[in-house]
């Protein structure tokens, strides 16, 4: 975690310094990008002083200890007045407690948790089961989803401005497309390929439909074998097991018995992940979707493959080291998931300058999409007021969807029988549109280098109060 947001923000000509008690992980940080890096323990005074606290602006403490991300926060703000500190919390504890994170306490402005956010994650993957990657924005409005096309979907093969015949109803976006690992900016034009890993953007009640011009939708899941009963996968059960038939599999006996006692319509098995016998005996061939979610790169990678080869229909494997899931991705595993960039964009949401709602990393970390705020009027703001084509964006983003507050409630289709209310409006925007105060802006990079300029371009003068 430490090291991903480390690259993230070197990327973006931030002065980093990176504390850790483990000399040959700072040297290999070092080697690999321009940073300062200090060995010792984050939450010792001493050290941190040596760190810089004095002149730093922000603290983000994710070690794999709570408690010492917590008593790095509380120094930070005492002794050096810290103005911003982050820290990681693993434990659920906290949430049920969010007094103690104030000011009079252990000083913590934002907390992450890199565990809930990779299990909503995944839970939104179990919900679009063709998808490889499923994003969320205007607090559920809209929806990114990205799929692999398929010879056969409708608008295969066919040129994008062909969506709207077939929609014509809908209002939707291709974003971005990736055809070999390049990536294509689309226009009406652009002829999607088999094969392409394409980016759409739509409301979210619409979104099942736009992805089905791509590729045929699978059928739902219904059974599901997670693969390690770590923070994660005891956090993914017992969120699953009221909708799916769970099988959880667990290497220590122990921890499989606290499994037991506290899922209640899980079962849980004690035994070894890559064990052939266990898998064929637990019938994975008529599981809907295999997750491999233990702490060991290694293991989860040998038995996702052991799983697919073995009849499992769709398995996703959760690998740290991000050379691995480029590696992977693609392959027999059909989705490789590195849970510090899928974690990354809370975090990025709160150092971002501007008002930034969201902060998504696409494509493992090479783009971004983000969802900002727009403030200001015409006077102290490069974007109010503008049409889309006089913004100026850089080569390779697009502002993608912009939801707007509505005056009238909006109806909303949520299913054939479900209808609710909502005043935030999805526009798919057009080069004519003009840009309002107050709207949320989706913007899809393709290049996350070009993330600075675009926040600069989004703030407002200092003329606004």
């Amino acid at each position: 975690m430490g090291s991903s947001v480390a690259e993230n923000l070197c990327s973006e000509a931030n002065d980093i310094t990176v504390v850790d008690t483990d000399v040959e992980r700072l040297q290999a940080l070092q080697d690999r990008l321009d940073l300062r890096a200090v060995v010792g323990n984050g939450a010792s005074p001493q050290v941190m002083r040596q760190a810089g606290a004095e002149d730093a602006d922000l603290l983000v403490a994710v070690t794999a200890s709570d408690q010492t991300n917590l008593c790095a926060c509380r120094i930070a703000q005492t002794l050096y007045n810290l103005p911003t500190r982050i820290a990681r919390l693993r434990s659920i504890d906290y949430a049920d407690h969010p007094e103690l994170l104030d000011d009079n306490n252990f000083a913590v402005d934002f907390s992450i948790c890199p565990e809930q956010e990779v299990t909503d994650y995944l839970k939104r993957l179990i919900a679009f089961p063709e998808a490889l990657q499923v994003l969320e924005f205007g607090k559920g409005r809209i929806s990114m989803v990205a799929v692999r096309a398929v010879g056969g979907g409708p608008l295969v093969g066919r040129q994008i401005k062909a969506l709207r015949e077939h929609l014509p109803n809908i209002e939707a976006r291709i974003a971005a497309i990736y055809r070999r690992d390049t990536a294509i900016i689309p226009d009406g034009d652009t002829v999607i390929e088999p094969g392409d890993e394409v980016f759409c953007l739509a409301a979210t009640e619409h979104i099942r439909l736009v992805t089905a011009e791509l590729r045929r939708l699978d059928k739902p899941m219904r059974r599901i074998m997670i693969a390690g009963g770590g923070n994660i996968g005891y956090r993914l059960a017992s969120s699953l097991e009221q909708q799916y038939e769970l099988k959880l599999i667990e290497h220590s006996r122990a921890r499989a018995e606290f499994l037991s006692t506290h899922l209640h319509r899980t079962l849980v098995l004690a035994g070894d992940t890559t064990d052939e016998m266990l898998l064929e005996a637990e019938n994975i061939d008529d599981m809907d979707l295999y997750l491999a979610l233990t702490n060991d790169d290694e293991n989860n990678i040998m038995s996702s493959l052991m799983a697919k080869r073995m009849g499992a229909r769709r398995v996703v494997a959760l690998i740290n080291r991000r050379a691995y899931v480029d590696l992977v991705q693609a392959g027999a595993i059909d989705i490789a998931i590195s849970p510090a960039q899928v974690s990354i964009g809370s975090l990025l949401a709160h150092v971002r300058r501007g008002d930034v709602v969201a902060v998504h990393s696409l494509r493992r970390g090479a783009a971004e999409a983000l969802e900002l705020v727009v403030h200001g009027d015409a006077k102290n703001s490069k974007v109010v007021g503008r049409r889309i084509e006089q913004i100026g964006l850089p080569d390779g983003a697009m502002i993608a969807a912009i939801v707007r507050r509505s005056e009238k409630p909006i109806k909303v289709e949520v299913s054939d029988v479900a209808v609710r209310e909502t005043h935030d409006q999805v526009i798919m925007p057009h080069h004519d549109t003009v840009i309002e105060s107050e709207d949320h802006i989706i913007v899809f990079c393709s290049n996350k280098r070009m993330v600075s300029r675009i926040e600069r371009l989004f703030q407002v003068g200092f003329g606004f109060l």
